[in-house]
C-alpha cells in the first residue's frame, strides 16, 4: 500500500511545467522568426528559387561550383525565370536562393528543437498530466505546415510566376496558429492557480476571428503583389473607394485593388476593436498585457500605412509582417489572462 500511494508523488515530483513552458516559448520565438524570413522571402521573389522538397540532403547548401550550376538549371525550368527573370546571372539567383534556404533550414530546425525536447520530456515523464495530447498535436500541426509548405511552393513552378496566395494564406495561419498554441500552452503551465475575480473575455472569440481574417487578406496582398495596387493612404488613386470597386466586387479574394481595398479597410476594424479591448483590460487590471495589445495594434497599423507609401520598400513590408506576428502574440497573452482568470474566478 505505502508503494502504491508513493507513485503518484514521484510522478508529480518528475513534472517540470516551468521547463516545459520555457521550451515552449523557445519555439513560439524561432516560428516568428521562420515568419519574418518568410516575409523575406516573399517580398524579394525567392521563395520558388529552390525547385525540389529535399527534407535530409536539402539540409546542405550547394558545396561546389557544378552543384550551384546545377540548382540554377533547375531554377531556368521553373516558370518565374523564364517569365519573369531571362537573364538572371548566377549571382543573383545566390541572392535569392540564400532566403529560401534560410527558411527551409529554420524549418528543419524548428522540427528538432520541437521533436527532441519533446522525446526527452515524454521519457522522462516529465509532462504534467493532461499536457501530452495537446503537445503532441503542435508536433504533428508542425509537421504539416512542412507539407503545406511544399505545396504552396509547387504551386507556382509552373504556368505562373509565384505561389497561389491562398496556399500562401494557409501556409502563414499555420504558422501563427502553432506560435499562438505554443504561448498558450506555455501560459497554462504556468499559472499559480490561484483564484481571480471574473474578468472580461466576451471579446476574445470575436477579436480573434477578426485579427484571422485581416491576416488572411494580408497574405492575399502580399501573394498577389496588391500591395502595389496603391501608394497613397488614406484614398486609394484620389477616392476614398477605387473605381469600379463594385464591377470587382464578385471577386474579393483573387482581385489585387479589392484585395488591397479590403486589407486596409479591414485595419481600421482591427485597430478600433484592439484599442477598445486594450482599454476595458486595463480597467479590469491586465496592466502589460493591455498596454502590448494597444502597442502592437497602433505599430501594425503604423507600419502598414508607411508600407503602402514607401511602395512597399522590403524593410517595411518585413517589420509590417513581423508586428502583425507580434500582435498575434499580444492577443494571445491578453485572451489567456481573460480567459482563465474567468475561469479559475467561477471555480473559487
Amino acid at each position: 500500500m505505502a508503494t502504491l500511494a508513493a507513485a503518484p508523488a514521484r510522478s508529480l515530483a518528475a513534472a517540470r511545467p516551468r521547463a516545459i513552458a520555457l521550451w515552449l516559448f523557445g519555439v513560439a520565438a524561432l516560428v516568428f522568426a521562420m515568419v519574418v524570413v518568410g516575409g523575406i522571402t516573399r517580398l524579394t521573389e525567392s521563395g520558388l528559387s529552390i525547385t525540389r522538397w529535399d527534407v535530409v540532403s536539402g539540409t546542405l547548401p550547394p558545396l561546389s561550383a557544378a552543384a550551384w550550376q546545377a540548382e540554377f538549371a533547375a531554377y531556368q525550368a521553373s516558370s518565374q525565370y523564364q517569365l519573369m527573370n531571362q537573364g538572371m546571372s548566377l549571382a543573383a539567383f545566390k541572392g535569392i536562393f540564400f532566403w529560401e534556404y534560410v527558411h527551409r533550414l529554420l524549418g528543419r530546425l524548428i522540427g528538432l528543437a520541437f521533436a527532441l525536447p519533446f522525446a526527452w520530456f515524454w521519457l522522462r515523464r516529465a509532462i504534467p498530466d493532461g499536457y501530452k495530447p495537446r503537445l503532441f498535436a503542435l508536433f504533428m500541426l508542425g509537421g504539416l505546415q512542412g507539407t503545406i509548405g511544399w505545396w504552396m511552393v509547387s504551386s507556382g513552378l509552373v504556368g505562373r510566376t509565384e505561389v497561389a496566395h491562398e496556399r500562401l494564406a494557409v501556409h502563414l495561419v499555420t504558422a501563427l496558429t502553432i506560435m499562438a498554441g505554443c504561448i498558450w500552452t506555455a501560459l497554462d503551465l504556468l499559472r499559480d492557480g490561484r483564484a481571480a475575480a471574473p474578468r472580461p473575455r466576451g471579446w476574445v472569440l470575436p477579436f480573434v476571428l477578426l485579427l484571422y481574417v485581416q491576416i488572411i487578406w494580408g497574405a492575399f496582398v502580399a501573394g498577389l503583389r496588391a500591395g502595389h495596387a496603391s501608394d497613397t493612404w488614406p484614398l486609394m488613386g484620389g477616392m476614398l473607394v477605387p473605381g469600379g470597386i463594385a464591377e470587382r466586387a464578385a471577386d474579393l479574394i483573387n482581385d489585387p485593388v479589392t484585395v488591397h481595398f479590403l486589407h486596409r479597410s479591414l485595419a481600421w476594424a482591427v485597430a478600433a476593436a484592439a484599442l477598445l479591448v486594450a482599454l476595458r483590460l486595463w480597467r479590469a487590471g491586465a496592466g502589460w498585457r493591455a498596454l502590448a495589445l494597444g502597442g502592437a495594434v497602433v505599430a501594425q497599423f503604423l507600419l502598414g500605412v508607411a508600407a503602402v507609401l514607401s511602395g512597399v520598400a522590403i524593410p517595411l513590408g518585413v517589420a509590417h509582417q513581423a508586428c502583425g506576428a507580434l500582435l498575434v502574440a499580444a492577443t494571445v497573452v491578453a485572451a489567456h489572462w481573460a480567459v482563465q482568470g474567468s475561469i479559475q474566478g467561477k471555480r473559487a
